[in-house]
């Protein structure tokens, strides 16, 4: 029986996407994201930012529309789950954990979009 494994995320891009093939031909894009919380701190009308960066990969036709439409500073929200890599390097045990991406809504963008283009924004 699988465990339950899943994350919602949202949040901006911080660079470009790279989407790379495997040797059978299918699409890997990779890009980075940063979610910001607010929080106030305790005893003061003081609030304070926390900011998290998520490494996220898509895979086949969804990669493709990532690398397509997606770029620095897109807001997007993500739904997947996530995977442990693992491997060695000198001698040590190292692990990252990645969000893989089922379901990318990408949110409208801020500066105008040319009319002749077509922004999907469900992958």
């Amino acid at each position: 029986m699988n465990s339950l494994n899943s994350i919602i995320l949202e949040g901006n891009l911080t660079r470009d996407p790279e989407t790379q093939y495997t040797t059978k031909g299918t699409a890997l894009c990779h890009f980075t994201v940063a979610s910001n919380r607010q929080y106030k701190q305790e005893n003061t009308d003081d609030y304070n930012d926390e900011v998290s960066y998520f490494d996220i990969e898509s895979w086949g036709k969804q990669a493709e529309i990532c690398e397509k439409y997606l770029e620095k500073g897109r807001g997007i929200r993500v739904v997947g789950r996530l995977k442990q890599n693992r491997w060695e390097q000198d001698g040590h045990s190292r692990s990252k954990i990645v969000i893989v991406a089922e379901h990318i809504e990408f949110r409208p963008k801020t500066k105008a979009t040319p009319s002749n283009q077509e922004v999907p924004f469900h992958v």
